[in-house]
């Protein structure tokens, strides 16, 4: 069983599975695909993927893939804490330019989920976090785009040390002005 809480920006989703815990720990199904399609997430997901970011105010993104490889994602923290930043790249989107921010953590069992249409990041909040997320499509990387991340456009309120680390090829992303967009609101 998992609940569902939506964001004002439609689309991504916030996610709560349920853990049980006890003297040895917890444990967490953190993914049954009959539960998530009860509570509306039907996609295939084809690929896991994890990461470490070793220093505090690493931002990875903001990213997403052009079609025909379009990815959704359903993101978690297995250690750690993140911000996590989904921003609606819909063309015709009455929230285009948006976005949703949520904290997750290794403790709180809560995971995003971010539609196609949608550029997603995050920023470390602690040091040697690991993040682990699923996606509908295979990484290609004729079909990687992004939107620079601190954009003020966007108007993300990341912390003040977020940028500590920082792939070169996010920090030369355009900003959304630049960008044009391949999602259409509807047609994603």
């Amino acid at each position: 069983m998992v609940g569902i809480e939506r964001f004002p920006v439609p689309g991504p989703l916030l996610v709560q599975t349920r853990r049980f815990e006890d003297a040895r720990g917890f444990f967490s199904e953190t993914y049954n695909a009959r539960a998530f399609a009860e509570a509306g997430i039907s996609s295939v997901f084809v690929q896991d993927n994890h990461s470490l970011s070793r220093e505090k105010g690493t931002v990875r993104g903001l990213h997403f893939q052009r079609p025909p490889r379009a990815q959704e994602k359903l993101i978690r923290v297995a250690k750690g804490r993140i911000l996590d930043v989904a921003v609606d790249i819909r063309k015709g989107s009455p929230t285009y330019g948006k976005h949703v921010a949520v904290e997750l953590t290794d403790t709180d069992g809560r995971q995003l989920y971010v539609p196609a249409g949608f550029a997603h990041g995050f920023c470390t909040l602690a040091p040697d976090t690991e993040v682990i997320y699923k996606v509908t499509d295979f990484w290609s990387p004729d079909c990687e785009d992004g939107v620079l991340w601190n954009d003020p456009a966007l108007a993300i309120a990341w912390p003040d040390f977020a940028g500590a680390q920082l792939a070169a090829k996010d920090a030369a992303l355009a900003p959304l002005g630049a960008l044009d967009s391949p999602f259409t609101l509807g047609r994603e």
